[in-house]
């Protein structure tokens, strides 16, 4: 079984790479082994072709856009062919081109056309299909020849309803074999603000053979899958550390350093699978995400892991640590929520922008604070804190990611094709850690427990 499994994948990935550098025998048709009389007919895969250009491009919206016989000579032309081993900076999603920020429109937010006209020469019982774009900013709808095969969003309120970007599979009509491929693509004024090469698409759709899509479909599914379990994993192991955490509180309910660990730990793992559950599923908006994960838990990891390092070196002094770690929490909750960078209509103006800026110097007061923290904490066990420091970078690493990102270091790898962060890598390095640790302690409170039993007993 796994020997015929690994023939297919094999199989696959050899139809896929000739059909994808335009093998001649494979567009379209299968391979035939001779002309000769009796020669053997060898079927080695259906095509399956990258609909990189030509496109033709216009912003704006109209629904006659989608119709097959609109004229769309007079609309520039796009090319959306990668260059070689191209892939986003992020997951890894391979294919990867540039949007329109880079192609003469940028900094424009709203609606915009993409119309490629496509003809099929194949036998009459030839089922084709399509892929949708798997990269897109932010949401699309896919027509053929004026009718709505599907997309991604919800377009049915003012602005559409943007969700993590996944594969998509469409049946293309039985027995078409030329048309109008059109794809309407909106993408909100918060994503094209923020990076040179957003806007549209990014990774061209692909049709071909019915079931040789479905598989290209499942490849694509399977770099979605992997590029998001790089964050349930170190979720998990984050939560197997603050349930050891919390075996500490059964021990000694009297030192808060172990709920405010527990806190962190379980925080800072919600923001990791926040990040799997937008991506892979469609229950939660981009509004949503950015609510729950910059609004609220972000500021919250803050002041969580403020509270959990102080509370650990048993700081008394200065007393003002805690207030401050909640007031630099409450602001920076505020000052994300009153910047408005969760909700999709959101113009940039100068009230957003000096928003932000207040977040960024919030989480400089934080970094200001874990400073303070650890320097207190050294002075006060030297000989214990090495390593609860190495813990404290760590954390930090994952923490400050923006700021660390402004200083030019490198945020991301791409071992075996898969996007890791350097956050992600500093997660998974800290769980052994804090267990060398939160193990220190607890043998500390058995040990100290013994003693008092032979106190007793003597």
């Amino acid at each position: 079984m796994i020997r015929k499994e690994a023939a297919r994948i094999c199989a696959l990935a050899l139809g896929g790479t000739l059909a994808l550098y335009g093998a001649p025998a494979l567009r379209g048709r299968t391979a035939i082994a001779a002309d000769a009389p009796g020669a053997t007919v060898v079927t080695l895969g259906h095509a399956v072709i990258p609909l990189n250009e030509p496109w033709k491009f216009h912003i704006g919206d109209d629904p006659h856009w989608a119709d097959a016989d609109f004229d769309d000579t007079g609309w520039e032309t796009v090319d959306l062919t990668p260059s070689p081993g191209a892939h986003d900076n992020d997951v890894g999603l391979s294919g990867y081109v540039a949007g329109w920020n880079a192609r003469g429109h940028r900094g424009y937010s709203g609606y915009a056309w993409y119309r490629m006209r496509v003809s099929f020469a194949a036998p009459p019982d030839f089922a084709f299909a399509m892929t949708g774009p798997p990269y897109v900013d932010s949401a699309y709808q896919a027509f053929f020849n004026g009718r709505l095969l599907g997309g991604s969003g919800r377009f049915n309120g003012m602005t559409p309803k943007v969700y993590g970007g996944q594969p998509r599979l469409f049946a293309l009509p039985a027995g078409v074999r030329e048309g109008v491929i059109a794809i309407r693509v909106w993408a909100g004024p918060g994503r094209v603000a923020g990076a040179p090469d957003a806007g549209g698409i990014h990774i061209a759709p692909a049709v071909g053979e019915a079931a040789a899509v479905k598989d290209r479909y499942l490849l694509q599914w399977r770099q979605t899958f992997l590029g998001y379990v790089v964050d349930v994993i170190p979720g998990i192991l984050l939560v197997l550390a603050a349930l050891m955490a919390a075996l500490l509180v059964l021990f000694d309910r009297s030192d808060r350093a172990y709920r405010w660990m527990m806190t962190a730990l379980l925080l800072t793992a919600a923001i990791r699978f926040n990040q799997a559950i937008m991506f892979w599923m469609q229950i939660e908006d981009s509004e949503g995400y950015v609510l729950i994960r910059h609004v609220l838990l972000t500021p919250l990891c803050f002041g969580a892991w403020t509270m959990a390092w102080s509370t650990w070196f048993r700081i008394a002094r200065p007393r003002w640590i805690a207030p401050a770690a909640v007031v630099l929490t409450l602001a920076h909750i505020a000052s994300e929520l009153l910047a408005g960078s969760w909700r999709a209509t959101t113009v940039p103006s100068a009230m957003t922008t000096a928003l932000h800026e207040v977040s960024a110097g919030l989480r400089l007061g934080f970094l200001a604070l874990l400073l303070l923290i650890a320097v207190l904490g050294f002075s006060r066990e030297r000989a214990r804190s090495a390593l609860a420091l190495i813990a404290m970078a760590l954390v930090a690493t994952g923490l400050f990611a923006t700021e660390l990102g402004n200083l030019h270091v490198k945020g991301i790898w791409f071992p075996y094709g898969v996007g890791v962060s350097r956050t992600e890598y500093s997660y998974v390095a800290l769980v052994p850690v804090l267990f060398v640790l939160l193990l220190g302690r607890l043998w500390d409170l058995a040990r100290a427990s013994a003693s008092r039993r032979l106190a007793t007993n003597a």
